[in-house]
C-alpha cells in the first residue's frame, strides 16, 4: 500500500479523551505500518467551545503518548475561505443551490416530522426554484443537491458494507447564511486537500460517512477508505463515562501510568493479534491492520491496565522509571508528601532502592508511596497499619535493637539480617515480631520493600535516628 495518509482530527472543546487517544494510536500505527503519514487537524470551527487550553491539552497528551504527527498542525477554522470556495463551485456547477427557507419554515418541518414519528428531513422546497423567487432581505444557505434515488454505499473496513437509501437523506447545508462552512463540508474539503487516503475514527461518525461520501462524489473527488471503530464502553457495558475512568490522557500520566504501557493497553482495546498481549512499538507497527479491529465495543478495565503497567515497570530500566517519576513529581509530589524536585542524594537513594520498589508497584504512584521512607522527614507520619505495630512492647524492643545495630562492624544486608535474627532469638520472639515493627519504624508503612534492603538504602545513621524517634 503506497502513499498512505491518515489523520487525527479532534475538536478542542476539552481534554484528549482516552477514546481519542486510541483513535490517534490506530491512525498512527496504520500510517507507520505502510510508511505513510499521520496528520493532525484541530477542528476548531465551533468558536464558542474551542479553547487554547484544550488545544494545548491535546498536543500535550499526544506528545506524552509518543504519537508524533507529520507536518504542521492544520487548524480547520483558518481554512474557511477554502471551504466557501468549494461550496460556491458546487453551486456554479448546479450540484448545490441557494435555500431561502426561514427558521419558521424549518421549525414547521420539524414539528410535522415529530407528529408523524419520523426523523426531520428538509423537504427540498428551494431545490428547483428560480433565484427570482428569492424573498427580499433574506440571506440564504447553500445546500447540496443530493441524489434522491438509488443508494449511497460505504464499504467500511470494520463495519463491512453499509447502505443508505438516498430517499432517506435530505439536502444537507454546506454553507450557513452567515457564510461559515458546516462541519460536513469542512471535513471533506480538508481531508481531500490534505491527501487523506484512510479515515479511521469512532463509529459515532458512521452516519456522517454517507453525507460526506455524497459531498465527495458531487465534487468529483475520490472517497477515502473508511474504518469506523466501535466506541469504548465501561466494565458494565454502558458507554464510557467519567465514573468508568473516561479521563483525559494527561490524567493517566498523573495516576502513574507509563506511556508505553498505556499504548499497549489501548492497542489491545478493540484490536487483537492472536493471543499476544504485550507488544514493543516495532511489533505493534508491524502487526497492526484494520482487519484485526472487532465490531463490538471494547470494555475499559482498570485492573487490566494496572497489570499491563506493572509489567512495563518491572521491565523498564531503573533510570527510566526514575525519569518518569521525576516528570510527574511537580504535579503529584505534594499530595504524597514528596518533594517536587529530587536532590542528587535522593536520586541516588531512589536508584539504589528501585529494583525492590518497581517489583511491587503497578503504578508510579504506588511506587512513590512505597518509597515514602526515602524522602520522609523525621519524625515519620505512620499509616494505620504501621501505628498499630508500634505498641509499647515493640517500641521498647526497637530501642534495644538500636543498641545492637549501632555496634555492628559492617552495615550490609547480610550483617543487618543476621543481627535482627539473633536479636529475635534472644527476645524469644519470631522474626516477624521484630521485623514488622522495625519496618513500621523505618518506613512509616505497614508494607514496604524488603526491610534489610531498606536499612541499607537509609544507611546506619538514618536507621538509628528513626529508631530513636520511636523507642521507649
Amino acid at each position: 500500500m503506497s502513499n498512505v495518509v491518515t489523520r487525527f482530527a479532534p475538536s478542542p472543546t476539552g481534554f484528549l479523551h482516552i477514546g481519542g487517544g486510541r483513535t490517534a494510536l490506530f491512525n498512527w500505527l496504520f500510517a507507520k505500518r505502510y510508511g505513510g503519514k499521520m496528520m493532525l487537524r484541530i477542528e476548531d470551527t465551533d468558536r464558542e467551545r474551542s479553547t487554547d487550553a484544550a488545544i494545548a491539552a491535546i498536543i500535550d497528551g499526544l506528545t506524552w503518548l509518543g504519537l508524533e504527527w507529520d507536518g504542521d498542525i492544520v487548524y480547520q477554522f483558518s481554512r474557511a475561505a477554502r471551504h466557501r470556495e468549494v461550496a460556491e463551485k458546487l453551486l456554479a456547477e448546479g450540484k448545490a443551490y441557494y435555500c431561502y427557507a426561514s427558521p419558521q419554515e424549518l421549525e414547521e418541518m420539524r414539528e410535522k416530522a415529530r407528529a408523524e414519528g419520523r426523523p426531520m428531513r428538509y423537504d427540498g422546497r428551494w431545490r428547483d426554484r428560480a433565484a427570482a423567487d428569492a424573498p427580499a432581505g433574506v440571506k440564504p444557505v447553500i445546500r447540496l443537491k443530493a441524489p434522491q434515488e438509488g443508494e449511497t454505499i460505504v464499504n467500511d473496513e470494520v463495519q463491512g458494507r453499509v447502505v443508505w437509501q438516498n430517499k432517506d437523506l435530505d439536502d444537507l447545508v454546506l454553507l450557513r447564511s452567515d457564510g461559515t462552512p458546516t462541519y460536513m463540508l469542512a471535513v471533506v474539503v480538508d481531508d481531500h486537500d490534505m491527501g487523506v487516503t484512510h479515515i479511521i475514527r469512532g463509529d459515532d461518525h458512521l452516519t456522517n460517512a454517507a453525507r460526506q461520501t455524497q459531498i465527495y462524489q458531487a465534487a468529483g473527488w475520490d472517497v477515502p477508505v473508511m474504518a469506523h471503530i466501535p466506541l469504548i464502553h465501561g466494565p458494565d457495558g454502558a458507554k464510557l463515562s467519567k465514573r468508568h475512568g473516561a479521563l483525559g490522557v494527561e490524567a493517566y500520566r498523573a495516576l502513574g501510568y507509563l506511556p508505553a504501557a498505556l499504548r499497549n493497553y489501548l492497542v489491545r482495546l478493540g484490536w487483537s493479534h492472536g493471543d499476544q498481549e504485550f507488544f514493543t512499538t516495532d511489533e505493534m507497527i508491524a502487526a497492526f491492520d484494520l482487519a484485526g479491529i472487532g465490531r463490538s465495543p471494547a470494555r475499559f478495565d482498570f485492573t487490566k491496565l494496572e497489570n499491563v503497567n506493572g509489567h512495563y515497570m518491572r521491565a523498564a530500566a531503573d533510570a527510566d522509571i526514575l525519569e518518569a517519576l521525576e516528570t510527574i513529581l511537580p504535579e503529584v509530589g505534594e499530595a504524597h508528601g514528596a518533594p517536587l524536585v529530587l536532590s542528587p542524594d535522593l536520586k541516588a537513594k531512589f536508584l539504589t532502592a528501585m529494583p525492590g520498589l518497581k517489583e511491587r508497584a503497578k503504578t508510579l504512584i504506588e511506587l512513590l508511596d512505597s518509597a515514602y521512607y526515602l524522602y520522609a522527614v523525621r519524625p515519620l507520619n505512620f499509616d494505620a497499619k504501621a501505628d498499630s505495630l508500634l505498641d509499647e512492647t515493640a517500641r521498647k524492643r526497637m530501642g534495644a535493637l538500636a543498641t545492637v545495630l549501632a555496634a555492628l562492624p559492617d552495615w550490609t544486608v547480610e550483617a543487618t539480617e543476621a543481627s535482627v535474627r539473633s536479636f529475635a532469638d534472644a527476645e524469644g520472639a519470631k522474626l516477624g515480631q521484630i521485623a514488622q515493627p522495625l519496618r513500621a519504624a523505618l518506613t512509616g508503612r505497614g508494607t514496604s520493600p524488603p526491610i534489610f534492603d531498606v536499612m541499607i538504602v537509609l544507611g546506619r545513621e538514618e536507621t538509628l535516628a528513626r529508631l530513636a524517634d520511636i523507642a521507649l
